[in-house]
């Protein structure tokens, strides 16, 4: 499953462990139960695990990623680690990032808005509307892209090497990343991600997410939805 995102980005499903029975039947290990179809049942009790916060099932359900997106949305995105552990003196238990790297591989495609927002005057993170000028604005950001674009492949053309030229490169510039983690971790992902007070272009990522995780695990996505994420 492939969903466009932006103007060059995506989202892609890789690899997916578990199902929406995997967390009613790691729950059901306890006293040795366990289902092989989804009944009313399973559902009863996956609703009960996820109101009262028995979050640690969700964890054996996971998605595999690969996300194609400008580096500010990575950026922010790379701050989800809600039910990880990622201490040095522990392995990872549920989450793993992998990113193309520019010390390898040259960059060649950049992010580019199709209308330019006003800063927010009651929310210093926050935009709110457009700008009024959107042909100025836009004459400025691709004079000043275009700019930096050229002279990093100027710099590489000149035998620069890459990981100290791509330093010069601006935010906009697309990465590509593996990712994988839990159902919990994901979830969250959506519900920080997914609101109005976050920045607009991860939204439409955390939204793309969303669908993804309905096609893969359904019931519970739809479960964990009404609960947190449909308010």
């Amino acid at each position: 499953m492939k969903i466009d995102v932006l103007d060059k980005g995506y989202i892609e499903v890789v690899d997916k462990l578990g199902d929406d029975l995997t967390p009613v039947n790691a729950a059901r290990v306890s006293f040795g139960g366990r289902s092989d179809i989804f009944e009313e049942k399973d559902r009863k009790l996956s609703k009960f695990l996820i109101k009262h916060k028995h979050f640690s099932p969700f964890r054996h359900q996971h998605v595999m990623f690969i996300i194609k997106a400008p580096e500010f949305v990575m950026r922010q995105w790379y701050k989800h680690v809600v039910g990880i552990e990622t201490t040095s003196a522990h392995v990872t238990k549920d989450h793993a990032w992998n990113e193309i790297s520019g010390r390898y591989v040259p960059y060649d495609e950049f992010y580019e808005p199709t209308e330019f927002r006003k800063q927010s005057e009651d929310n210093k993170q926050a935009s709110d509307g457009l700008l009024n000028d959107q042909v100025s604005a836009t004459i400025k950001w691709r004079t000043a892209q275009t700019k930096l674009i050229e002279t990093y492949k100027e710099f590489l053309n000149m035998g620069m090497a890459k990981e100290q030229a791509r330093s010069i490169l601006p935010l906009t510039v697309y990465t590509k990343v593996w990712w994988t983690a839990s159902f919990q971790s994901i979830m969250n992902f959506i519900e920080l991600r997914d609101e109005p007070t976050s920045q607009v272009e991860i939204q439409e990522y955390a939204r793309a997410v969303k669908e993804v995780m309905l096609e893969t695990f359904p019931e519970t996505t739809k479960l964990w939805s009404e609960i947190y994420l449909d308010k």
